[in-house]
């Protein structure tokens, strides 16, 4: 990973400035942050998608966001590590294009999406200013330079510092339900023990579901898991109602359900982006929501959900198909693959049969800018829990 342009300065600037001088590190970083480089699609990305949605054979109803660029991990900088600081950037391509006060915001009002350093060093002040203190004590409060992989709450964290309302959704079976901190007397804060590259015997807590990934992986750097109960529109909806046309522990190995517990997070899915606002845009088969993109966690990857489709049986069932940008993908393939429709369906659409993992984590960003007060708030990083 390449540091970021005039780095001494910045690194004299923000070690001069204490905790009561987050104002000129926030100063410094404006001035010094980078445009992330990607590879753009003439006429977007999203417009390719849309354009092979409505050729496609069968009665089927697509929803999508309206605009999202794709950051691919570069075999150079971040293969391996990269992929959720890649989903904050198509995230925030999205919302930098289409909300407009999310622009006036987001990385100082720069109106462009910054490089992975620049975010390292955006995480490290939200975290300074008090943003998910647990996630921020994981990794010693310093993420800059780093290859730890970061999640779903980290990217909570990150858009809250700047006044957005993200939120975190957490899907699992009943029995890892106790892990989370919405549950009255719940596991958290159970000690793991691993050992370090030196054979020395180090202790991590484990603050959520999603936690023992990344301890099972790089357990210097775990993931600030799921915390809490935080009340959102989609906490208590009802599931499907406006369809309209590895890790070995015990625990996990209880989750071999022949149910088809999956569709409990595509329909919450489905129901995300199919809201009232929803408009019909040129094809009654495709319709462009005007909700932002969905940072998908689970096992090992993140992956950014930028729509979704219901396929309509003759026997009368519905089969739901996720669409989704994957960071280790490479954004020419896919390009390409839309432009001449052929093969995109292997790159971007995944059904409810593909989604085996025992447990996934989705953040999403509701409308609108935190008020002061509510900003203290969300300082504390919550999460609605859905059985899966």
């Amino acid at each position: 990973m390449d540091d970021m342009s005039c780095e001494p300065s910045c690194d004299d600037a923000v070690r001069g400035c204490g905790e009561s001088h987050i104002d000129e590190k926030i100063a410094c970083l404006i001035g010094l942050q980078i445009r992330s480089p990607f590879y753009q699609v003439e006429t977007g990305l999203m417009a390719l998608l849309k354009n092979c949605l409505e050729l496609e054979a069968g009665n089927s109803t697509s929803i999508l966001s309206g605009y999202v660029d794709h950051f691919q991990s570069i075999e150079s900088e971040d293969v391996g590590w990269g992929c959720g600081w890649r989903n904050i950037q198509m995230l925030s391509s999205h919302l930098l294009m289409q909300r407009q006060e999310a622009r006036e915001v987001l990385f100082g009002g720069s109106g462009f999406v910054p490089e992975i350093a620049s975010l390292q060093r955006w995480l490290e002040i939200a975290w300074e200013r008090g943003f998910d203190a647990l996630g921020s004590d994981h990794f010693n409060c310093k993420i800059y330079g780093s290859r730890n992989w970061i999640g779903a709450t980290e990217c909570a964290a990150l858009f809250r510092s700047f006044g957005l309302r993200a939120r975190i959704v957490d899907f699992g079976p009943k029995e890892l339900e106790s892990l989370c901190l919405s549950v009255p007397g719940s596991s958290l804060g159970a000690q793991i023990s691993k050992i370090n590259d030196r054979g020395k015997r180090k202790v991590v807590q484990v603050y959520g579901p999603m936690d023992k990934y990344i301890l099972g992986r790089h357990y210097d750097a775990p993931l600030a898991g799921s915390r809490g109960d935080e009340n959102s529109r989609y906490s208590s909806m009802q599931l499907g109602n406006n369809l309209g046309g590895g890790s070995g522990d015990n625990v996990l190995n209880k989750c071999a359900r022949k149910n088809k517990g999956s569709e409990v997070l595509v329909h919450w899915v489905w129901n995300y982006f199919s809201d009232e606002s929803l408009s019909k845009s040129g094809h009654h088969r495709v319709a462009v929501s005007e909700k932002p993109p969905l940072y998908f966690q689970h096992d090992g990857h993140s992956r950014t959900v930028v729509g979704v489709q219901v396929k309509h049986q003759q026997n009368g069932t519905q089969q739901f198909s996720l669409l989704i940008l994957d960071p280790a993908h490479r954004t020419a393939a896919l390009k390409t693959s839309l432009k001449e429709n052929d093969g995109w369906q292997k790159l971007i659409k995944r059904g409810v049969h593909t989604l085996k993992k025992p447990q996934y984590q989705l953040c999403y960003i509701d409308p609108g800018i935190a008020s002061e007060g509510e900003m203290e708030l969300l300082k504390r990083i919550d999460s609605i829990f859905l059985e899966f």
